[in-house]
């Protein structure tokens, strides 16, 4: 209990860190491809010489790669300055620091958000960034509702045609981060032991693999429209 307890709100800053890159990269996925039509900047780049392929992946990269990387650093910064404040707290009261210091797994949680930012939001969300940017490159305006209303209107006819969700329910497995290679209990705030962490369960998953097709075949999508998209 007083590990769990002293875990809580170093887990809880990473969990809000992490919530709000997601919120951040959905939105830069959805501006990314549009943004440079609406403001005519896609004429400058087109004018490099660089590929269209080139630009759509670098783009890509942001969500898939900086991103998680960067939300790794921000929450080691966030946590190591917790810890320096919650001694100093202690130290001015008088109390022992020892407690503090032997309960909390920093290096451990470090790990496991390491892998939990790699396997999830690197790998397991790439197929929902995907979309979003496919979205972005096509949709001439409302780029967000484009990227939703096909989603909810599948779900929809699937309920009144077959009475199923199947659909509903896969993007549900998806956006909760699947069950595999998840660091974080479902439901709580505290993290795994590191035993709980199966990476070569998680690479053999289908779901992973079928997700990363779906993802290079969005891209590919996305790449032609921009070949042949100019202004908005």
């Amino acid at each position: 209990k007083q590990h769990e307890l002293i875990e809580q709100p170093y887990s809880f800053a990473a969990l809000l860190i992490m919530g709000t890159t997601f919120i951040v990269a959905v939105f830069y996925c959805l501006d990314a491809l549009h943004g440079e039509r609406r403001d005519r900047s896609i004429l400058f780049w087109k004018s490099l010489p660089v590929s269209d392929l080139t630009t759509v992946l670098s783009k890509a990269s942001i969500p898939l790669v900086v991103l998680p990387l960067l939300t790794f650093a921000i929450t080691v910064v966030t946590q190591w300055i917790m810890l320096l404040l919650s001694t100093a707290v202690l130290l001015g009261s008088g109390l022992s620091v020892a407690t503090l210091w032997t309960h909390l797994p920093l290096f451990q949680m470090w790990l496991m958000l390491l892998y939990h930012l790699l396997a999830i939001h690197a790998l397991w969300y790439a197929p929902i960034f995907g979309w979003l940017l496919l979205v972005s490159g096509w949709a001439r305006r409302a780029a967000f509702l484009w990227a939703a209303l096909p989603l909810l209107a599948i779900g929809v006819v699937e309920k009144i045609a077959f009475n199923t969700s199947h659909f509903a329910a896969m993007l549900g497995h998806r956006l909760s981060g699947g069950s595999e290679g998840v660091g974080f209990t479902a439901g709580s705030m505290s993290m795994d032991p590191l035993t709980q962490l199966t990476p070569g369960q998680f690479l053999i998953c289908p779901g992973l693999w079928v997700g990363l097709a779906v993802t290079a075949a969005f891209l590919a999508a996305a790449v032609r429209l921009r070949r042949y998209q100019g202004p908005i």
